[in-house]
């Protein structure tokens, strides 16, 4: 079959897109493997579905490796700004659901969006580091110099000691470089490899350098290799409720692929 497909990223990490309200696609494990790879297909960190479920626009996420994910906040955006191309979002905002719940997307006038993520109610401490979902499973580790890294060996051993029984979790590597910023690296599982950026990651390690700092103060501004993404939220106790991730979401390209 031709398969329509539009090429999106969010801050470097990208996303194949593809419409499936009318189900005509079905997703295998080799069949998103081979859309994702950047020798033999389209090339992708991940691939999204638009489809729909009860009445809602929701959002399928896989990751490259072919699986199907939990929640990608640089994806969300994404697939807001898609939604807003086929005109599902002919407002200034947007509302879909997801794999963890329902979702709304603001579209700033500089081209941005704005997207709500879930509360964080929980956060564990592993050995001075952090484990928090944000929607997707992240370990935030506070390192004095983060280019210094090797995000792939390191995060590679982490993803696969923590939360191992639920899938292993994404690992994020933070710097603080001022009051309020930080930068990042991420190691993505299901990607199994540093990524250019990493919107759950940003929003968990935002939290993650709130609560080591006691920094009440938003956006906590957020250094991905790939782009400045910021992170607001309100702090309740140990609760971080009201949490946006803001960050570009921009069309590459579009084309078809004999799939």
């Amino acid at each position: 079959m031709m398969l329509q497909f539009f090429k999106y990223h969010g801050a470097g990490n990208d996303f194949i897109m593809i419409d499936n309200r009318d189900q005509a696609f079905t997703p295998t494990v080799q069949g998103v493997k081979h859309l994702c790879d950047r020798h033999y297909g389209i090339g992708a960190d991940g691939l999204i579905l638009l489809e729909t479920q009860n009445g809602m626009p929701f959002m399928r996420y896989f990751n490259c490796d072919g699986n199907e994910s939990t929640m990608c906040g640089n994806g969300g955006r994404c697939f807001a700004t898609f939604a807003k191309k086929i005109g599902l979002a002919n407002g200034l905002s947007f509302d879909f659901q997801g794999i963890d719940g329902m979702h709304s997307a603001i579209f700033n006038t500089d081209g941005t969006v704005k997207l709500k993520m879930i509360d964080v109610e929980t956060l564990e401490i592993i050995d001075d580091c952090y484990f928090i979902n944000t929607g997707s499973p992240h370990y935030v580790t506070m390192v004095r110099d983060v280019n210094g890294v090797d995000v792939d060996r390191e995060g590679r051993l982490i993803r696969q000691s923590v939360n191992f029984n639920n899938g292993g979790t994404n690992v994020n590597f933070i710097q603080e470089v001022a009051p309020g910023r930080i930068k990042i690296r991420t190691y993505e599982r299901g990607v199994e490899a540093e990524t250019l950026a990493c919107g759950t990651g940003a929003t968990a390690s935002a939290i993650a350098y709130s609560h080591y700092f006691d920094i009440n103060q938003t956006p906590i501004e957020v250094e991905a290799l790939g782009g400045l993404l910021k992170v607001y939220f309100d702090q309740i106790e140990e609760k971080y409720l009201n949490v946006w991730l803001e960050g570009p979401a921009e069309e590459v390209f579009e084309g078809k692929i004999n799939y």
